[in-house]
């Protein structure tokens, strides 16, 4: 059962954005500040990746765990309203984030994706630090 009523989902549903959110601005600025130079959201690559890296030939994609589907994550549950709606969008998410790292993959482009219970405050630097070494290690390979 839904804790609010249907006026007050939608508006909620609303709110939510594909661009610019919190947690790819905590990436881009970290990774800004230590020297790394990007592109967002480049429409020309499939997916639209969050961050693009052309130096390094990598997208980074900065995935929600709702809508990504975070396989194993406490952020992450089925809803219990309007179900078979929400497998389809979700599940159609899922196959259209594999199609486009498969195309990225074959342009032979790195990905690194990172989920957004990762940026939360308690794992947060580990998840940058790591991203920084994943860079560090592309530029080399």
């Amino acid at each position: 059962m839904d804790v609010h009523d249907k006026k007050t989902r939608s508006y909620n549903m609303s709110c939510i954005h594909s661009r610019d959110t919190k947690p790819e601005t905590i990436v881009r600025k970290y990774i800004f500040k230590l020297g790394f130079r990007f592109k967002k959201n480049d429409k020309s690559l499939p997916g639209t990746p969050d961050i693009v890296l052309p130096k390094y030939k990598t997208c980074i994609f900065i995935n929600g765990c709702f809508w990504h589907r975070h396989t194993n994550c406490k952020y992450f549950s089925w809803p219990k309203t309007n179900v078979e709606f929400w497998k389809v969008k979700i599940c159609e998410n899922v196959k259209r984030d594999n199609r486009n790292y498969n195309l990225l993959m074959d342009l032979g482009w790195k990905i690194i994706i990172i989920w957004t219970c990762q940026l939360r405050p308690e794992q947060r630097d580990n998840t940058l630090q790591n991203l920084v070494r994943e860079l560090r290690n592309n530029i080399s390979t």
